[in-house]
């Protein structure tokens, strides 16, 4: 009698090919381990942490001198994926640029129709997304910056050029930043 289901056993293989391991001897919470990436290095953490926080502080600086909040949460979102996930579509350079970008010009086009409410935030948000994903440029930090530009509704003339620089700048930081310490990933990935 053939039947679709193994017939239990007290053992499995922990890894394809490899010998069966008593279920006893595994452990509990195995399956949440999953595909999570490996655990940096020290080193490695003080790198991208610090490299971040300082590209970050640029910001705060740049800001300063310009008396303009030039620090937006997205960016430092976009500021952790560029110096801690850097080998990510969603942190190379253009995702990162034209990613804000788009997410700023559907911020203004959903505060012109529908104002500055949390539904139209929401709405341009999504609008954001479709935007980015269309022109294959995932970027998740986008998506707030529009969020930001409903909510706040920032002078497009003042913020813009601001944000577009203060993108680059984040690109330039991690760029830098990859090539300070030997073991570091090369960033980006590519380019364009």
């Amino acid at each position: 009698m053939s039947t679709d289901i193994a017939p239990h056993s007290d053992r499995t293989p922990a890894v394809a090919g490899s010998a069966a391991v008593p279920r006893s001897r595994r452990p509990r919470l195995a399956w949440m381990a999953g595909r999570a990436p490996a655990r940096p290095t020290p080193a490695a953490a003080a790198h991208n942490v610090s490299a971040a926080t300082a590209a970050l502080l640029a910001l705060v600086a740049i800001g300063a001198a310009l008396h303009e909040p030039v620090l937006i949460p997205p960016l430092a979102a976009s500021a952790a994926l560029v110096h801690c996930a850097p080998a990510l579509p969603l942190a190379q350079p253009r995702s990162v640029v034209v990613g804000h970008l788009l997410g700023a010009a559907a911020g203004y086009a959903v505060a012109v129709a529908a104002h500055g409410s949390a539904w139209a935030a929401a709405l341009a948000a999504g609008v954001t997304l479709a935007l980015t994903t269309l022109a294959r440029t995932p970027h998740s930090p986008a998506c707030a910056t529009a969020v930001v530009i409903v909510l706040q509704e920032p002078a497009p003339g003042r913020f813009v050029p601001l944000l577009f620089g203060s993108t680059v700048l984040l690109v330039l930081t991690a760029y830098a930043a990859s090539r300070v310490r030997r073991a570091a990933p090369r960033y980006p990935a590519y380019w364009w």
